[in-house]
């Protein structure tokens, strides 16, 4: 164990991170469990990371705003496609949204083919490397967070198809780079699914269980020198499950 890791100019960056991502990813997160489309989150997730490597494989540069712009316009191109076909074709938007996915991957697969440092690239797309951010990427982060959690308090009920997924595939673009594939799935799926059963405060409690999530990964993974980005993962879902086992008690009592 190396408490001597635990450094606020490391776990600084790395908690605003970790804040930027679940302000959005939680509420827009409930609305993934009340339609019904549970793996929409990591089907776009994988479409923005195909679309930063495909910025690399072209020459841009890894950190420049091109690569940001190169993530976005792949989401949006797949959430506005993912739109159509709920549209025309609701019964069939879970095996859609499986097949984009696979699109996705094995696409970044191919493009990763002859790089020799593919399969360091892809790692850190899936597993992400936050505890490596840096303040200039959590300013633009931030602020596109802001103008979403604007986006979402303003419609309210009111986002509809086209602007659900439009918000989605943005608030995927901010995350994805900071955190991982994995990450953005766990934080958009364990939170709302551990309160599901809540009738009030239940937004205010599945932001409060990610905040707790994060902080423990953080925490942990550092001090036993792991993988941030899993671990995480393992403590949002050991956080949700308690939570989920001690509301039920409660509502036996």
């Amino acid at each position: 164990m190396n408490w001597d890791g635990l450094d606020a100019s490391i776990l600084g960056p790395a908690c605003l991170a970790g804040a930027i991502v679940l302000a959005t990813h939680v509420p827009l997160g409930q609305q993934v469990l009340r339609r019904g489309i549970i793996f929409i989150d990591l089907a776009i997730a994988q479409v923005a990371a195909l679309g930063v490597i495909a910025a690399q494989y072209v020459g841009i540069e890894e950190q420049g705003f091109g690569v940001q712009l190169a993530a976005a316009a792949a989401a949006l191109i797949g959430a506005i496609g993912l739109s159509a076909t709920d549209k025309r074709w609701p019964q069939y938007q879970e095996p859609l949204i499986g097949t984009l996915f696979v699109l996705a991957a094995t696409g970044a697969l191919l493009l990763l083919a002859n790089n020799p440092h593919g399969g360091e690239h892809l790692k850190d797309l899936l597993v992400g490397q936050i505890l490596w951010v840096g303040w200039g990427q959590l300013i633009p982060s931030a602020v596109a967070t802001v103008a979403l959690l604007a986006l979402i308090a303003w419609r309210g009920e009111g986002l509809d198809r086209l602007w659900f997924y439009g918000a989605f595939a943005l608030a995927i673009t901010v995350s994805v780079q900071l955190v991982g594939v994995y990450l953005v799935f766990a934080t958009l799926i364990v939170p709302p699914l551990a309160t599901r059963r809540m009738a009030r405060g239940r937004l205010a409690t599945s932001w409060a269980l990610a905040a707790i999530g994060y902080a423990a990964g953080l925490v942990v993974s550092t001090a036993y020198d792991l993988p941030t980005g899993p671990v995480i993962v393992w403590a949002l879902c050991i956080v949700g499950l308690a939570a989920y086992l001690v509301h039920g008690r409660l509502r036996l009592k």
